[in-house]
């Protein structure tokens, strides 16, 4: 293994948030390969890093904005002495490039360091249930984070015939009823965007049941029930 121990899991960290050199990542790649413990780092930091994928949107620049990168680098062009020009030691035009360079510089590691602590917070969830079938055996883990999005950890394999699906449901309370948190089309753990709902607390029912494809027609479980379970807060 070509990795220290101690430094395992910063490596597992930077690889998997994409901050490793190409040297790095063939050396994360070819250990990941052959040793557990590497494997294993990486898994435990993209769960960690899960969260992200849901919570963070996809921010698209505006064309306005490459127009003035383009007129900004025009007008660097224009003003920038020629090489066989001699520039005075007091040109203020030297002066405002150095500060508006080292202002630059500020901002950027200012904002570097602003996203590498938000990527680095490890979101909990507020409540976790494991869902159980019929003779008790866990079969799911529910995490729900309380901001429109929940994480399904299957446990076992299910068994979902032609033309239908799993649906995952909660119940915040009997007046609301049952609300479906999505759909498990690929009948594996996933990430669901799930609808604004009161703040989960201990003993609130989750359940997944077989309903036809696209969901249940009705807005309400409508199929037989695949596992259930109640949550806890975690402690």
């Amino acid at each position: 293994m070509t990795i220290a121990k101690d430094d395992m899991a910063r490596f597992a960290d930077e690889y998997v948030l994409g901050l490793l050199d190409e040297e790095d990542i063939r050396r994360m790649e070819a250990d990941i390969e052959q040793h557990a413990e590497v494997r294993n780092a990486v898994a435990a930091s993209r769960e960690r890093f899960l969260p992200l994928d849901t919570s963070v949107e996809e921010v698209r620049p505006n064309a306005s904005l490459w127009q003035q990168i383009e007129a900004g680098l025009s007008a660097v062009e224009q003003t920038e002495p020629r090489s066989d020009a001699i520039t005075p030691s007091n040109d203020n035009r030297l002066f405002v490039w150095k500060r508006t360079a080292i202002t630059s510089l500020a901002a950027s590691l200012l904002l570097t360091a602003g996203l590498g602590w938000s990527l680095m917070r490890q979101v909990d969830p507020v409540v976790i249930a494991i869902l159980l079938n019929g003779a008790g055996e866990p079969q799911a883990i529910v995490e729900d984070f309380s901001n429109e999005q929940a994480s399904i950890r299957l446990l076992a394999d299910f068994a979902v015939p032609e033309g239908k699906t799993m649906q995952v449901w909660t119940l915040p309370n009997r007046d609301m009823g049952p609300i479906s948190l999505g759909l498990l089309d690929q009948r594996r753990s996933a990430k669901l965007a799930t609808p604004s709902l009161p703040k989960p607390k201990d003993e609130q029912l989750y359940e997944i049941t077989l309903e036809q494809t696209g969901g249940s027609p009705t807005g309400r479980p409508t199929g037989p029930i695949l596992v259930k379970g109640f949550a806890k807060a975690p402690r």
